[in-house]
């Protein structure tokens, strides 16, 4: 790696307290050095640590771990020399891949089979009912729109004032001048971080995260800042001590239902994230397209509503009807201050001067409808997920998860690398999945998890189960490592 690379990720250091609190300690309780670079690597490899980190000097790890300064040496020796990490003189061990790690990369969209099972798009069908009646009510008011030009830079006026009533109900008192309609979330995101940053500038993302949004970043040559997203959750101090050493200009985040591990951040660590995030003056662009989607708790309030005084002002909130309705209708939002509002509105005419009239017509009445919609779609994806779980648990029980308590995904842990080779051999199975690589911060990371969603009809999941199950037989793991013990069963 390239010295100059070093030196402008210099401000990304772990302690040695931090990386002990992240490793997970053998069963014999006490680390030898082998076991030290083994799971340092695991921390890199599932994205608790991220590359270009630097790690702890070998002193204070040895303090934090209570072993030996000869056994850190050891370890981080072994990451070198496997290409887990590498140094610079005076400058201390930072974090690295191998060169062969690099992902392989499916497209989302394309290029696949039309007889594939499809376990990579997180998206629901539309409630057929639902969407004739309101598209039927559109069309019998679409008349007295067509009189005007149709153009709506903010949206469509009775739809911004439907979701913005449905934020007033929801706890956030909201006014329909603080809403953006936009073509999709996806929009929405992408036009705050238009509005925020810059070519080089810092952006704190959780890693993993929804990657279409790290694409976005990427396009923008965003710096990425990640932060893990474990089993367990956010860690508060590992964002706060994120936030404060790089002062990043904005932060991209998912709470609600977590895309892709499905977890629910709680209230109290919400306003502890908007604390910090305000003591850096950082923007925060909040991802809530997934609260509707509650299954095992009730649906949450929305982040700025539980924020804390006064930290709810450089907060941007996303949502839209894709998840809840059905993402053809490509209708989402952004809520923010009016003057917020306005900035977003001006950056998206330079490429997109307004939505369908007609489309935000149907959403405006889906929007008055949700309180029957969203009970019966999570009626039916409590199914789908229930079916899903027992097909994976029968035909591919070495496999594990965490049950989410709401969204659309399980983050599954296949116990062993090999998630991109195994997406490839289950395509030519008829079985069209994602690999964790896809929603990392980092290349090559998060190789031994697969998202899977339970947006298909309960009667797919057994087939789909099973060819992953034929797939598994043949996938060979993607990462060889003759100089530490080989961890992959």
């Amino acid at each position: 790696m390239a010295e100059g690379r070093v030196v402008r990720t210099a401000d990304r250091t772990l302690t040695g307290r931090q990386l002990a609190a992240l490793l997970t300690r053998p069963a014999e309780g006490r680390f030898g050095y082998r076991e030290l670079a083994r799971a340092i690597r695991e921390t890199l490899l599932d994205g608790r640590v991220a590359l270009r980190m630097r790690l702890p000097a070998e002193r204070e790890l040895a303090t934090a771990l209570t072993v030996s300064r000869t056994t850190v040496t050891g370890a981080y020796d072994l990451l070198r020399e496997s290409g887990y990490a590498h140094s610079r003189r005076g400058a201390g061990t930072w974090t690295a891949l191998p060169d062969n790690q690099a992902p392989i990369s499916l497209t989302t969209f394309h290029g696949h089979s039309d007889a594939a099972i499809d376990l990579a798009l997180a998206a629901p069908e539309a409630p057929v009912d639902e969407l004739a009646a309101a598209l039927a009510v559109a069309s019998a008011e679409l008349p007295r729109y067509a009189r005007a030009q149709g153009y709506h830079p903010f949206g469509l006026p009775e739809l911004r004032a439907a979701i913005a009533d449905r934020y007033t109900r929801r706890g956030l008192p909201t006014r329909p001048e603080q809403i953006l309609v936009t073509t999709g979330a996806q929009q929405a995101v992408s036009l705050a971080l238009a509005l925020l940053g810059g070519p080089g500038d810092r952006a704190l993302a959780e890693n993993p995260s929804y990657t279409n949004a790290l694409d976005a970043m990427r396009g923008r040559r965003l710096r990425i800042t990640p932060v893990p997203v474990t089993e367990s959750g956010w860690d508060s101090g590992l964002i706060e001590a994120a936030l404060r050493q790089t002062a990043p200009r904005l932060a991209y985040l998912i709470p609600d239902f977590h895309n892709p591990t499905g977890h629910l951040m709680p209230e109290a660590q919400r306003r502890e994230v908007a604390r910090s995030a305000h003591a850096t003056g950082t923007w925060l662009v909040v991802d809530e397209t997934l609260a509707d989607i509650a299954l095992d708790v009730p649906a949450p309030r929305p982040f700025a509503a539980v924020a804390g005084p006064g930290h709810g002002e450089q907060i941007i909130s996303v949502g839209s009807l894709s998840k809840g309705c059905w993402g053809g209708l490509r209708v989402g939002w952004a809520r923010a201050s009016a003057r917020v509002v306005t900035e977003l509105a001006r950056v998206r005419i330079t490429a997109d001067l307004a939505g369908s009239v007609l489309d935000q017509l149907v959403a405006a009445e889906l929007i008055d409808r949700l309180d029957t919609i969203l009970p019966r779609r999570a009626e039916e994806l409590r199914k789908r997920r229930e079916a899903l779980t027992t097909a994976l648990a029968r035909h591919v029980p070495e496999w594990h998860w965490t049950l989410p308590t709401g969204g659309l995904c399980l983050w599954i842990d296949l116990g062993r690398p090999i998630a991109s080779s195994l997406a490839g051999r289950a395509l030519r199975h008829g079985v069209r999945v994602e690999g964790g690589a896809r929603f990392g911060v980092d290349p090559g990371t998060h190789e031994h998890r697969l998202r899977i969603p339970f947006a298909l009809p309960v009667d797919v999941y057994d087939t789909a189960a099973e060819r992953l199950a034929a797939a598994l037989s043949g996938a060979p793991a993607r990462i060889s490592d003759p100089d530490l013990p080989d961890w992959v069963a």
